[in-house]
């Protein structure tokens, strides 16, 4: 994302975690302050590209996609790992390749970045994210991801 795409990758984020009812079950938990926040994460991945990026599928120009990378750094690889967050194409574009273009270049972006892995999570509750990331060779770790508010 650039700061061309902020404002397009803004209203896709803000509307995904608005209405998306798997986010909606567990946004106190993660402490979600509104628009503000969002609009304030973004500001940091354009001021702070070593923490991570935002990630755009555009169609004629337009966002019509994005997810969130933030970078960590694995033990048990002994490397820097991605950590693949709010993955969203544009409501009505579902199932007609965008995601999958998405995670396939960002895939290859990383791989040349050096990052040797990718983490991602999913709602108990939503087995379609789980057999989308499933066929672009995810596998389960077979563990619930915790949250502490500090």
């Amino acid at each position: 994302m650039g700061a061309a795409d902020r404002d397009g990758a803004l209203a896709l984020l803000r509307a995904f975690l608005e209405a998306d009812p798997h986010y909606r079950d567990v946004a106190a938990v993660y402490g979600d302050a509104g628009p503000g926040a969002l609009g304030r994460a973004l500001d940091l991945f354009l001021s702070r590209p070593e923490l991570g990026f935002v990630w755009v599928a555009r169609r004629g120009g337009e966002v019509v996609g994005c997810c969130v990378v933030c970078f960590a750094i694995s033990t048990s690889r002994g490397a820097v790992v991605a950590k693949l967050d709010d993955v969203n194409v544009r409501p009505g574009l579902e199932g007609q390749g965008v995601g999958s273009a998405m995670l396939g270049s960002l895939k290859a972006h990383l791989r040349e970045a050096g990052v040797e892995r990718i983490d991602t999570a999913t709602h108990f509750d939503n087995p379609g994210a789980r057999r989308f990331y499933e066929r672009h060779g995810f596998a389960s770790l077979r563990e619930e991801r915790l949250s502490c508010l500090l």
